[in-house]
């Protein structure tokens, strides 16, 4: 049986149980897609209701965080420091990003 059949016939199933009544959200229209690849909004959507966020995200946030600490550092050697921390995080999140592409094959 093909995979699509498969999932059809248990998606009709759950229908028929009531497993989809009352869910969050029902109702309500989706949200905006975001123009990635959806699969991995999804993965990525269910790991953090989970509360485990991937590497990526953790880096993201951690390179927001770091511009704003650089954009508000005045002192020169203060700063130089935090220069130094941000290209290590924006290195680390470029190196997170490639091996994502790479293990999607995009």
């Amino acid at each position: 049986m093909k995979f699509s059949k498969l999932s059809e016939r248990q998606i009709l199933k759950a229908q028929a149980e009531g497993q989809f009544d009352n869910l969050k959200g029902a109702g309500k229209p989706l949200p905006p897609r975001g123009g990635g690849d959806y699969a991995e909004e999804a993965g990525f959507r269910i790991m953090a209701e989970a509360g485990a966020l991937p590497k990526e995200i953790e880096l993201r946030k951690a390179v927001q965080a770091q511009a704003e600490v650089l954009k508000n550092t005045t002192d020169p050697e203060k700063r130089k420091e935090e220069m130094r921390k941000f290209a290590e995080l924006t290195q680390a999140l470029a190196i997170q990003e490639e091996a994502r592409r790479k293990y999607y094959g995009g």
